[in-house]
């Protein structure tokens, strides 16, 4: 069920179709509600943007960390930091590389099978 917020976001959205914080709004709203690929959708479109919206790389492979899906939110975070890094924005890259750092320790379930 959709929540009242996002309810309103999407509402939003039908003014302003562009609208970088809305669409991340949304984004985060659906992987609130667990919808993983739909949130992974939005953050992929917003990832797309001229320029790249950079915390939508971190929220994309945290997500598909939380799913288990660790080689996949890798992918997303050197993405994520060479884009941050590209942009100026060192505090996001180092945000970023610590994370990938942590994801580095763990075994991805692809390799278990």
């Amino acid at each position: 069920m959709k929540s009242k917020r996002r309810e309103q976001i999407e509402a939003m959205l039908q003014e302003e179709p562009n609208d970088t914080f809305l669409r991340y709004g949304l984004a985060m709203e659906m992987a609130n509600e667990g919808e993983v690929e739909n949130a992974l959708s939005q953050y992929q479109s917003l990832m797309k943007d001229e320029p790249p919206h950079i915390a939508s790389y971190f929220q994309a492979a945290q997500l598909l960390a939380k799913e288990g899906r660790t080689n996949e939110a890798r992918a997303f975070l050197r993405d994520g930091i060479e884009n941050a890094r590209h942009q100026g924005d060192n505090h996001a890259a180092s945000e970023m590389s610590e994370f990938l750092g942590s994801l580095n320790t763990l075994e991805d379930d692809d390799d278990l099978f």
